[in-house]
């Protein structure tokens, strides 16, 4: 018999080394062996954009700009003036939001920039001009004649410069006003700065991105005729994109009224209205406003006194009246007035061509996107 250590085979160190290398690898695969694991597939670059974007949270406004720098990127490839010709903005202002987001893929800096100011006014009245302020004020409400109540901050800041021969300013005598109320009539004075905070929180119509595709913002507005001592109210409407529209009169402009003539709009169009666009008059509140809520539909206001926030509707009362109104077609008889005027939008939908569509009617603009009723002549009056 063989001694055992005859039969231990030496081996170098670096064959030592070379079979723990093998060893380790055959355990390291004996894993994936057994269970197989699923190759990862990335997502695409701009899709991750979009996934961080969603997970951060980010504001619609900021989701938009993505887009736009998306956009600029592929289908765009990388053309500025493409871009910003597509998404209606200039190319300073892609350039902007552009820059921002190239400093290390910043998302945060697509956000807009806080716009509070960063030194605030505090109140710098002393006790001593305050009272003196309060004192005036009252003394002469009490004193002279009414027409003094009405003096404001200009006039009682000189006054307060005679009495006391001391200047002050007439922010400080406003700043003591607005505290202590001191108005001729302050429950007016309350309502009037309620009105104006609600019209300040309206949605406007250029804040709004307009899409290209039908339906998605109908604009409306109100024709007023006089005739013979007589006013009738006609209701407009008009497809921003596919120009298709609608009109009614009505003897008066309520908000009732607007109720019913969006409600026929929203039939006619089967359902299909996404954003309401308007001025703001009253005859868009209340019932009408009452009537968006249910349909879910958001109003965008334009700026007060300017119409040219709604060019489109604009555009259409100009050819209702030149086409329809000043060839001898309106009578003061609503039902047969609106008798006519169906004949005369069938026309304007139906066969008249238009210049913005490439030269195609309403209908045939929208007849594979939107499902559209017909406009047929009736002699009811509902």
């Amino acid at each position: 018999m063989r001694p055992m250590y005859l039969n231990y085979q030496y081996t170098t160190p670096t064959e030592e080394k070379q079979r723990d290398l093998q060893r380790h690898q055959f355990l390291k695969n004996r894993h994936f062996y057994f269970f197989k694991a699923k190759p990862i597939k990335l997502l695409n670059k701009y899709t991750r954009w979009r996934k961080v974007a969603e997970l951060m949270k980010l504001s619609s406004r900021t989701k938009n700009r993505l887009e736009w720098i998306i956009y600029y990127e592929t289908k765009a490839q990388k053309n500025a003036s493409f871009t910003a010709r597509h998404f209606g903005i200039s190319r300073k202002t892609f350039y902007k939001w552009y820059h921002r987001f190239q400093n290390g893929n910043n998302y945060r800096g697509l956000e807009d920039e806080d716009k509070t100011p960063k030194h605030v006014r505090t109140w710098e009245v002393t006790p001593t001009e305050e009272q003196r302020i309060i004192t005036l004020k009252k003394q002469y409400i009490r004193t002279l004649k009414k027409q003094y109540i009405r003096w404001g901050k200009k006039k009682i800041a000189l006054l307060y410069q005679q009495e006391y021969e001391q200047d002050i300013s007439s922010w400080k005598v406003q700043r003591v006003i607005e505290k202590h109320k001191l108005y001729y009539h302050p429950q007016k004075t309350a309502k009037i700065r309620r009105k104006r905070q609600r019209a300040q929180s309206k949605k406007r119509l250029t804040e709004l991105h307009k899409k290209r595709y039908p339906s998605f913002l109908i604009c409306l507005d109100v024709i007023v005729v006089y005739w013979n001592g007589l006013k009738r109210y006609i209701f407009t409407a008009i497809d921003y994109v596919s120009k298709l529209a609608f009109a009614r009169m009505y003897q008066t402009k309520s908000s009732y009224n607007g109720q019913d003539f969006l409600r026929r709009l929203h039939y006619l169009l089967d359902g299909k209205i996404f954003n309401a666009g308007h001025d703001n008059g009253s005859e868009f509140e209340k019932l009408f406003k009452q009537e968006c809520q249910r349909l879910n539909i958001p109003q965008w206001y334009s700026r007060p006194r300017t119409p040219k926030d709604n060019p489109v509707n604009e555009k259409f009362n100009q050819t209702l009246k030149q086409e329809f109104l000043e060839l001898a077609n309106f009578t003061p008889e609503i039902n047969l007035f609106n008798q006519q005027l169906t004949e005369w939008l069938i026309v304007y939908n139906f066969k008249r061509p238009h210049q913005a569509l490439n030269y195609q009617t309403p209908i045939q603009f929208t007849e594979k996107t939107l499902k559209v009723l017909p406009m047929w002549s009736s002699s009811a009056s509902n």
